[in-house]
């Protein structure tokens, strides 16, 4: 591969936060004990990895990160205890006459706010608008006991009440800057962090079709990309992915790879085992870890969007539950700007989560997005995988086989703190994030194979779905 095709000019400038790890929240509710035959059998605490997974994402966002507790009311006094996080003294509105109306609500309620909202400067547009918002004199939470005041104002009314207030919608009128985090493993899984292998083999293997995905370009939004992996013998199916820039390069210090390092590369690499000819653009970066805030993400993607050579799928392996089950705002606003909800330009493909959990994990959720559950080689439903209504279809996410970066890889959760594996080119890994790829693969193969824009692709794809146990399955089980 030359230089130029290695770094090409970008089809997106995402600048996407998103390294390392996932949050499991429903583990808090478990506890299965001692797990034979990984780390030193010592138990697996679910409650104390949680703690430990907070604190790594509020080391990397400089503690610019806030928990909300289980009822959504108020902060969550332990970090084992979270249901979602946010970002503190802030907000997305969705747009100005929104912004006005909430304006005139808290110059109204001096008594117990004390200002009123500030816009974020240039970050405004297409996506909402995001805001601070102004501190409470009764030392409440900022945003969970405000949110809950602005919910009760703006409770949805057919009409405008005396005070001028509320208004009619189906969608929320602000809702926090929720942060989304990259979703990995489950909490049942044979292994929380990527295993070593004794193959030489990704799984799903590459496909015999060289043409699959030819002329479809698909970006991963992810934690970037190993460079090791390109042009490296031990992984030829990687030729084919690229960094969307220089920028978007993991650097990976092979003494010591650090958390969920190398999680773009081989979520790429499941979809270039998929769709060989397909042109896969890893986004991410490499200063922070763990996670992204939803007004970050949304703002470089409706910058990649508006791009001419835009993508025609977007795999985001990432998401989070919300407040009170809420759709997030700004991906809201964004697929109505671009026309994602009809997905004829692009569309969005998107993990459904690790917690063994019904609730909606976003954007996963939305109806135009591809929503995608694990299972296992045996058809049924992976013991992590979140599942509903919501979630559109399954595909294989345990024990997948793909490129990982060379080196030493110290785990840092329990039951394996302290177990020091040696990876070579490959690793195993298991979790909805690499169940997403797969679907992303088949889809843009569709595309190639068929003629199809993106929606006929994403049509076809879930059609040709069998259902085993209730849940239907594409791509391949063994």
């Amino acid at each position: 591969m030359s230089e130029s095709d290695r770094n090409p000019v970008p089809i997106s400038r995402f600048r996407v936060v998103l390294n390392r790890l996932r949050f499991p929240w429903d583990w808090i509710r478990r506890d299965p004990g001692p797990t034979p035959g990984r780390g030193d059998g010592a138990k697996d605490d679910p409650r104390e990895r949680l703690r430990v997974q907070v604190g790594v994402v509020r080391d990397a966002m400089g503690g610019d990160v806030a928990t909300a507790g289980s009822d959504g009311a108020a902060r969550a006094e332990d970090d084992a205890d979270t249901a979602y996080l946010f970002r503190p003294g802030h907000a997305l509105v969705r747009d100005d006459e929104t912004f006005e109306r909430l304006d005139r609500f808290f110059g109204d309620r001096q008594d117990t706010y004390a200002g009123r909202l500030d816009r974020v400067p240039d970050r405004a547009g297409d996506t909402g608008i995001l805001v601070r918002l102004p501190s409470r004199r009764d030392e409440r939470d900022d945003v969970l006991a405000t949110l809950d005041e602005v919910d009760d104002a703006f409770r949805p009314s057919a009409q405008d009440d005396p005070d001028g207030y509320r208004v009619y919608t189906e969608h929320p009128v602000m809702t926090p800057d929720h942060l989304l985090y990259v979703t990995a493993t489950g909490h049942l899984c044979p292994a929380t962090e990527p295993q070593t292998v004794r193959t030489d083999r990704p799984w799903p293997d590459v496909n015999p079709d060289e043409t699959a995905g030819e002329g479809i370009r698909v970006s991963v939004v992810d934690t970037g990309l190993w460079l090791g992996a390109l042009d490296n013998p031990a992984v030829p199916w990687m030729d084919g992915v690229v960094p969307a820039s220089p920028l978007d390069e993991e650097v990976i210090l092979p003494p010591a790879i650090h958390p969920y390092g190398g999680h773009g590369t081989f979520v790429a690499g499941v979809i270039q085992c998929m769709a060989p000819a397909s042109r896969v653009e890893v986004e991410g970066a490499l200063t922070h870890g763990g996670a992204v805030y939803e007004s970050d993400i949304c703002l470089q993607l409706h910058q990649a969007l508006t791009e001419r050579e835009h993508p025609q799928i977007i795999s985001i392996s990432a998401g989070t539950h919300t407040r009170k089950n809420m759709a997030l705002l700004g991906f809201d606003m964004l697929a109505a700007a671009h026309g994602l909800d009809d997905g004829e330009d692009t569309i969005v493909v998107a993990a459904a989560g690790n917690d063994g959990s019904t609730d909606p994990f976003w954007p996963a959720a939305f109806p135009w997005v591809v929503g995608v559950g694990s299972v296992d080689s045996d058809g049924k439903m992976s013991d992590y995988s979140n599942h509903g209504e919501w979630v559109d279809v399954y595909a294989r996410g345990r024990d997948l086989v793909n490129a990982f970066p060379t080196g030493t890889y110290t785990c840092y959760e329990p039951p394996n703190k302290g177990q020091v594996r040696q990876f070579k080119n490959l690793a195993q890994w298991s979790g909805t994030s690499f169940s997403t790829p797969v679907v992303t693969g088949l889809i843009a193969a569709r595309m190639s194979a068929a003629g199809e824009n993106a929606q006929q692709a994403r049509a076809a794809v879930l059609k040709g779905a069998t259902t085993t146990g209730g849940l239907p399955i594409v791509g391949p089980l063994t």
